[in-house]
């Protein structure tokens, strides 16, 4: 891909991971919310590799926090660690295994690396922000924070899945993205679409239950 494309193609995602998060933007606890910009980044990920996925993740971030954002630098930073966790860490893996068990594998990855990250910068970041004591955050670790990331990692997960193949086969059509093996696989899109729309259902069903307690 020429550095013309690469950069055409990375800014075409940067909107549409913007578009995202301004269409569907759920809070569920406190400032915690919920936007499918991380499918659209981690897709991002898979096309151009983690290093892309990174800089994909500063500019929706940076754009973000002067829009519409109510948590200024923070939420920036917070937002930059979450999404790069999840999205560069799926990319990595997928770049190393290329396959069906490499998405799926490289998703999960992300989820596991994002919500321990999480974790440790809400534990540090959380009490300066919100001004509570650090005991208090420890207590809401395993009880809000964990359940909210994995659950958030579980959507984003069923959402790239989802439009990988709409997306990847608009960019062969137009051009920007040469075709793959995998690609061209019919079994390997029909297998992720699967996975995405069940696991979508478990996280609706799951952030449902979170808002009714």
């Amino acid at each position: 891909m020429s550095k013309t494309k690469k950069m055409t193609l990375i800014g075409m995602l940067c909107a549409m991971a913007y578009v995202a998060m301004l269409a569907v933007h759920i809070k569920v606890f406190n400032f915690l919310t919920l936007d499918p910009k991380d499918a659209v980044i981690a897709v991002g990920g898979f096309i151009l590799g983690p290093l892309s996925a990174f800089a994909i993740s500063v500019i929706v971030s940076l754009v973000e926090m002067f829009t519409v954002s109510e948590t200024a630098y923070i939420g920036f930073f917070m937002n930059v660690i979450s999404t790069s966790a999840f999205a560069c860490t799926a990319a990595f893996v997928y770049k190393k295994k290329h396959t069906y068990a490499g998405a799926i594998g490289g998703l999960a990855a992300g989820i596991a690396v994002m919500a321990v990250c999480m974790l440790l910068w809400n534990y540090i970041i959380t009490p300066i922000y919100m001004g509570m004591p650090r005991e208090a955050v420890a207590a809401m670790l395993p009880t809000v924070f964990l359940p909210f990331n994995v659950v958030k990692g579980i959507i984003n997960t069923a959402l790239a899945l989802m439009i990988y193949k709409p997306l990847i086969t608009v960019l062969r059509n137009t051009g920007i993205v040469m075709p793959s093996k995998a690609a061209e696989n019919g079994r390997f899109n029909i297998g992720l679409y699967l996975v995405g729309v069940v696991l979508l259902i478990i996280g609706i069903m799951a952030v449902v239950m979170i808002n009714s307690k």
